[in-house]
């Protein structure tokens, strides 16, 4: 067995440097990946980030691209560099689970796309991350790092916990609602949520295909960048890069953000507006107001669609939420559909006309506050409007609850703008400079 010393937990290594100590022949990826188990052993037990282990078959990956380097191969900055996936997601030779006990060994005999673009940029695969059943709402076993008794967030669930452990130095996750950004904010690391279609979901269990999409999680926003270059289906045209940040005036439900993150987003913004930022305060298009009962109908509909028939034969290996969800999709007549169908394209079109001229990205707090209870997921109701509009979402820890929790803001770019959102996140993490303290675990 390859054995290598565990940095300490202030010496997560991201992707970029990783990169690097690998391409100077630095660090090998046999040793990245034997910190990485390392990181395993240490705290899975307690956090259950993973429903599915590949030790043999990644150290054997990892001597493979190791050989690589030896004869002057280097596929890129994913060279060796371990990565988790989504129990949603096929890998090929491992159980694509989805969060159930029927499909636990349901073995996929091929990758999804963005696994095989993964594969072919030198990535190692650990194997798979936890997910929520079927990447609907019912809490699932992995807990937060930072607090054990918290959630990590749903559905991608073990993604972010895996990322937020160093057990691997990025992930792919899903989102229909809030399934990427919520448990990002919560675990305290970075996600992107791309455009709707940049990234392929082809081998992707669905939940509502108007509306599934495949991001990344890691430490940066640039990790998250050098994952998405990977996977994305096609580049992005040229686009401009501006210090402005637009707040929109009537996003929040009422009673939210809670008290905490209400004071970490005021100090986001001062602490951005005193170094240059420019702030505006923008407001949503009408259509706006409707986006969040839209988006859930349409998401109910759609899996109903997909799960009804199995839902009914197998009623044991749907717990509560998601059974309640494909009811209330069961439920919904033609002509509620209908204007759920059109209220999409309408609140699309309005919020793609909505931004000023000059003015690309939009900032939320990313959750209503920080992780809460492990009974729950976590309130979706910041994130679901941007599911349904398809825009690219990138979420960045910007400070810690009075309980030591993270929390995070949410950026939101224009359509197919991905490559824009990332280095402007890059720039708002220099400009805020959040420091990562040592895991509690």
């Amino acid at each position: 067995m390859h054995r290598a010393t565990e940095p300490t937990m202030n010496e997560f290594l991201t992707i970029r440097d990783a990169a690097a100590q690998i391409r100077a022949g630095k660090l090998r990826p046999q040793e990245l990946l034997e910190q990485c188990w390392a990181r395993i052993e240490r705290y899975e037990a307690r956090v259950r980030a993973w429903a599915y282990l590949d030790p043999d078959g990644a150290r054997r990956q990892a001597d493979q691209l190791t050989a690589e380097l030896q004869q002057n191969h280097y596929r890129g900055p994913l060279h060796g560099i371990p990565i988790g996936i989504k129990d949603i997601i096929d890998v090929f030779d491992m159980p694509t689970g989805c969060g159930s006990t029927r499909w636990a060994k349901s073995f996929a005999r091929a990758d999804a796309e963005c696994v095989r673009r993964l594969r072919q940029a030198g990535a190692i695969i650990l194997g798979k991350t936890v997910t929520t059943a079927y990447a609907s709402f019912d809490p699932p076993p992995t807990r937060n790092p930072w607090n054990l008794e918290r959630t990590p967030g749903g559905s991608s669930s073990g993604s972010a916990a895996a990322v937020a452990c160093g057990m691997c130095l990025g992930a792919l996750a899903t989102q229909t609602g809030g399934s990427i950004t919520r448990p990002a904010s919560y675990c305290g690391v970075v996600s992107l949520k791309p455009t709707f279609g940049r990234v392929s979901v082809a081998g992707v269990l669905p939940l509502a295909p108007r509306l599934d999409h495949v991001g990344v999680m890691a430490l940066t926003a640039a990790d998250c960048g050098i994952i998405f270059e990977a996977i994305r289906t096609a580049a992005a045209p040229p686009y401009g890069i501006w210090q402005r940040l637009l707040e929109p005036s009537d996003f929040a439900p009422p009673g939210l953000p809670e008290p905490a993150m209400a004071a970490a987003f005021a100090e986001f913004r001062s602490t951005t507006a005193a170094r240059d930022w420019q702030w505006h305060t923008h407001t949503l298009p009408p259509s706006f107001a409707d986006s969040r009962h839209n988006q859930y109908l349409l998401m109910a509909v759609e899996a109903a669609a997909y799960h009804g028939e199995r839902c009914a034969r197998y009623p044991d290996d749907y717990p509560p939420y998601v059974t309640q969800l494909i009811r209330d999709g069961q439920n919904c007549s033609a002509a509620d559909y209908e204007r759920a169908l059109q209220h999409h394209a309408q609140f699309q079109a309005e919020i793609d006309s909505s931004f000023p001229e000059g003015w690309d990205t939009l900032a939320t707090p990313a959750s209503p506050g920080p992780a809460p209870a492990a009974e729950t997921t976590g309130n979706p109701a910041f994130n679901t409007p941007w599911s349904y509009a398809g825009l690219p979402t990138l979420s960045l820890p910007i400070g810690w609850s009075p309980e030591g929790l993270p929390l995070s803001v949410q950026l939101i770019g224009r359509r197919h703008q991905d490559e824009m959102l990332i280095e402007l996140a890059q720039r708002l993490e220099a400009t805020v400079a959040i420091m990562r303290p040592p895991l509690p675990l």
